[in-house]
């Protein structure tokens, strides 16, 4: 329960994407879909009428997802990353790290809701791997246990974007 009251930092770019989804899901989406229920409605006995039933199922699942987004929309605090240290792993910075186990590097952006993308590597800062790097400064070492063991990253280098 503590999550669902938990603050979220955000950029103002990652706050204004969410709240342009929550107004695509609220005013195009939903109208369709409601238009589709009155469509299927016209066609006689509800009962028996499976595109009736399919259509009240994607209004509540699209309802679902509205109420989250509205959710962390709510839980929402915009974080102007000029204000933030240099030199320790926070929200918006990238950080630089070597796999000890692997020896690879890679480049995480830790970022706000709405702004992940697990494939470019930005990641939330509510992630395990997020939270495992948050407060890291160069040189040191994380441990984050994650289900399949324990990742072990060395801090490389701390970098915001320009």
């Amino acid at each position: 329960m503590a999550m669902a009251t938990e603050r979220i930092p955000i950029t103002r770019e990652g706050y204004e994407k969410l709240k342009a989804d929550l107004d695509r899901m609220q005013n195009v989406e939903m109208l369709e879909v409601a238009k589709r229920i009155a469509t299927a409605r016209e066609m006689g006995d509800l009962s028996e009428n499976a595109e009736y039933h399919a259509a009240r199922e994607d209004q509540g699942m699209l309802q679902a997802r509205i109420n989250e987004l509205k959710g962390k929309l709510a839980r929402a605090y915009i974080v102007d990353p000029s204000t933030l240290p240099t030199g320790i792993v926070v929200f918006g910075c990238y950080v630089r790290v070597k796999d000890l186990e692997q020896g690879d590097e890679e480049t995480f952006h830790l970022v706000g809701p709405g702004q992940e993308d697990y494939d470019n590597n930005k990641i939330l800062t509510t992630s395990p791997r997020g939270q495992g790097l948050l407060g890291k400064k160069t040189g040191e070492t994380a441990e984050i246990k994650i289900p399949r063991g324990t990742l072990r990253y060395q801090i490389l280098d701390i970098s915001f974007p320009q």
